[in-house]
C-alpha cells in the first residue's frame, strides 16, 4: 500500500513505443549535443496514469531519469509536426526547471528561445527586444548544429617583420 503522496514510479520507455516522439526526441537531443555538450541525450520517462483506465503520461527526462514539468501533450503522438513541437516544448521545459538555466541560448541575443512554427517548421524563435534586435527565427528544432562553426585546425603564425 502506497503512501497518499507517494509519486508515482516512472518507467523508461522503451524505443519504438511512441516512434514519432523517439524520432522528435533525437532531433531536440541532437541540439542539446551542441548547445550543452556535457549533458548526455534527454528520455522519454512513462509515468502511470493518475485515474485508473487513462494512458500513462510520458515526459522527458534527463539522461539521469531527473524530470520536471508537463508531460507530452499525447495528441501529437500521430502528427510529426506537433510532436516535434510537444517534444522540443517538454524538453525545454526539463532542461530549463533541472539544470536551471534557460535553454537552448540564442548566440545573437543571449536569451533563451521557444518552440514556435516557423517558415513550415518548428523551430526555435527568440524575442530578440528593443536593445538587442528585432525577433526572429534562430533554427529548425533539430538544426542548431548548422550554427556551430567547425574548428580550424591550429595555423602557424606569421612572424612580424
Amino acid at each position: 500500500m502506497s503512501a497518499l503522496f507517494d509519486l508515482p514510479e516512472p518507467r523508461q520507455v522503451l524505443l519504438g513505443e511512441y516512434p514519432l516522439w523517439d524520432w522528435a526526441l533525437s532531433l531536440v537531443n541532437r541540439d542539446l549535443a551542441v548547445t550543452l555538450p556535457d549533458q548526455g541525450p534527454l528520455q522519454l520517462l512513462g509515468l502511470p496514469p493518475c485515474n485508473e483506465g487513462e494512458a500513462e503520461n510520458v515526459c522527458i527526462a534527463l539522461a539521469n531519469g531527473e524530470w520536471r514539468g508537463n508531460s507530452v501533450d499525447p495528441r501529437s503522438a500521430d502528427n510529426p509536426a506537433l510532436a516535434l513541437m510537444a517534444i522540443a516544448d517538454a524538453a525545454q521545459e526539463t532542461v530549463t526547471e533541472c539544470l536551471w538555466q534557460a535553454w537552448p541560448l540564442c548566440g545573437e541575443h543571449d536569451l533563451g528561445m521557444h518552440p514556435r512554427e516557423g517558415d513550415g517548421q518548428p523551430s526555435w524563435w527568440c524575442a530578440g527586444g528593443i536593445r538587442r534586435g528585432p525577433a526572429h527565427i534562430r533554427a529548425a528544432v533539430g538544426g542548431l548544429d548548422s550554427l556551430v562553426r567547425p574548428r580550424r585546425p591550429q595555423r602557424k603564425r606569421r612572424r612580424d617583420g
